[in-house]
């Protein structure tokens, strides 16, 4: 068995930097009894510091929506699938035509890269690369995120998504907010290389999540919870609902996944 969640809005609480006291004691249980944890998340690694002491024996995180896999234990990566500039650029020109007045800003292995008019102060550390995209964007990206500041966020999300059509990978976890990662990279591609290696079948993966972008990952896994906070599309797939997030859902079904291994 394996166990493959999400963090923000689905192992953690909304505003939490780290689980609760009650969740990390459930996942210390889980891993002595043998079952890894896999955190799939939407989050790049700059985000990731105060989580990877979580991350237990097995060692593995996927992080950046599937662009990269990451060995916790050797601080380094695995495996990363990115966006190359002339690609991605012609894939911000086409959501640009579509959205007129988004900005842009690239995650990249050296932290995050934006145009003047990217202001989102969690996303946007002091000290950041600025300056036009085509400028900024001259190594491989994990991903492109498309800022719309605009009140109807479906359709925000539905116009990028036809913009980019097969050139790349659109999803989005958070309103107004569309995040773009190479063609054929999801968080169910990452985990499913993940699982060959480990040798864990498909109906051997217990995976959660609450947004559009673990949709990929939950219709995969053998079985998958959304939490009940979660959004319509996801209630809609999974196999079963967990408590919400700020109930501890997902280590509240893990003690009972463990509580059944006794």
């Amino acid at each position: 068995m394996l166990i493959a969640t999400d963090l923000d809005g689905t192992l953690l609480a909304p505003d939490a930097e780290v689980p609760s006291p009650y969740a990390v004691e459930v996942l210390s249980r889980v891993d002595r009894a043998g079952i890894p944890v896999v955190f799939v998340t939407g989050r790049p690694l700059r985000w990731m510091d105060g989580l990877w002491g979580l991350v237990a024996r097995h060692g593995m995180a996927i992080v950046s929506n599937g662009a990269i896999a990451y060995d916790v234990h050797a601080r380094e990566p695995v495996r990363v699938v990115g966006i190359e500039p002339e690609a991605g650029l012609r894939v911000a020109e086409a959501i640009r035509r579509a959205v007129p007045g988004v900005t842009f800003a690239i995650e990249c292995m050296d932290g995050i890269r934006h145009e003047p008019g990217f202001l989102d102060p969690e996303r946007v550390p002091a000290g950041s690369r600025r300056g036009r995209l085509e400028q900024v964007w001259d190594t491989a990206a994990v991903k492109l995120l498309v800022r719309h500041h605009g009140r109807d966020h479906d359709r925000f999300h539905h116009v990028v998504e036809a913009a980019v059509d097969e050139q790349a990978t659109p999803t989005w976890s958070v309103p107004g907010l569309a995040e773009i990662s190479a063609r054929d990279v999801t968080k169910a591609t990452a985990l499913i290389e993940l699982c060959h290696l480990l040798d864990v079948p498909a109906q051997d993966v217990v995976a959660f999540g609450d947004m559009p972008n673990d949709l990929a990952m939950l219709a995969w896994a053998g079985t998958s919870y959304a939490v009940a906070n979660a959004h319509s599309s996801v209630l809609a797939v999974a196999d079963h609902v967990a408590p919400p997030c700020q109930e501890d859902g997902v280590a509240q079904v893990l003690e009972s996944i463990v509580a059944g291994r006794a």
